[in-house]
């Protein structure tokens, strides 16, 4: 989990999904189709939700600036 403050967006690292999983979360998308080329499908721990909170402030505060 890393926050780039100058983009002010967070980047993510995480496992990839199944085939099923990825298909099953295509089926489901708020974007109705597949996920693009340029994008991906990530499966991040909950073990992680502290790291995306304290990424998510850092990027929120960058903001403020």
């Amino acid at each position: 989990m890393w926050a780039d403050t100058g983009a002010r967006e967070l980047l993510l690292q995480g496992w990839k999904p199944d085939a099923q999983t990825h298909a099953e979360c295509e089926a489901t998308s708020p974007a109705n189709g597949p996920v693009p080329d340029s994008e991906a499908i990530i499966r991040i721990p909950a073990r992680m939700i502290p790291m995306i909170r304290e990424a998510c402030d850092a990027v929120e505060r960058a903001q403020l600036r």
